[in-house]
């Protein structure tokens, strides 16, 4: 079941969403403030977020620029007012769609589910390993849905990875495949991109291996 997040200060609006979430299959949290959404977000993992613009304490513009810094789960924002230039600044921040108050209830749980299901991993530019997920037309790549920040060459060499996890690459294979160019036996410029795509891996996941090094031969996806 999906978890949605909802950030919303006026209780009976809260409540009423958990209510509809919840008779529509999906798990509803309720956060009352600008600062709990963001502790609720950082203690837990969730699919969508419901974000009030008009929250105490921190904005909701404020939370979901933080939210933006860590995460691209996907994002409605709850708003009041309509005027061109606050939405456009609502985009910008990175909203994926927002709905005005007071709002038809089917409109938005129709919203909703047009930002799951444009979120899911599986649609046709992606390649998923474990909790690795590449995007091809955009050249991301996440883990739990944070992003990892390669170059254009180190997106190529993890796709080729992951498109065939068990396959075992040589360096041949990997810089023919990925330069589109005759290998000469130069082993460091392999050996630096896999480095760095390591790195950025254990930046976001620091005890967990994803790449494995098969003496002699050359690389794979760690099983």
């Amino acid at each position: 079941m999906k978890k949605i997040l909802i950030a919303e200060d006026d209780g009976d609006i809260n409540n009423m969403l958990c209510d509809l979430l919840s008779q529509n299959g999906y798990i509803p949290v309720s956060a009352y403030s600008g600062t709990e959404a963001l502790m609720c977000f950082a203690d837990d993992k969730y699919d969508l977020v419901l974000l009030d613009l008009m929250l105490p304490g921190k904005t909701g513009l404020d939370v979901l620029s933080e939210i933006r810094a860590n995460s691209l789960v996907p994002v409605i924002a709850l708003t009041a007012v309509s005027d061109k230039e606050n939405i456009v600044n609502l985009l910008k921040t990175g909203a994926n769609d927002y709905i005005t108050k007071p709002f038809d209830n089917n409109e938005l749980l129709a919203r909703i589910e047009v930002q799951l299901r444009n979120n899911s991993p599986l649609d046709q530019h992606s390649t998923a390993f474990k909790d690795i997920t590449l995007d091809s037309e955009r050249y991301d790549g996440f883990i739990d849905k944070k992003p990892l920040e390669l170059s254009k060459r180190e997106f190529e060499i993890l796709a080729l990875l992951m498109k065939n996890p068990k396959k075992v690459f040589t360096k041949n294979n990997i810089y023919e495949s990925v330069w589109h160019d005759e290998f000469y036996g130069d082993d460091n410029t392999i050996n630096v991109h896999i480095s760095k795509i390591r790195a950025k891996i254990a930046k976001v996941k620091p005890k967990e291996e994803y790449i494995q090094t098969v003496w002699g031969i050359g690389f794979k996806m760690q099983e």
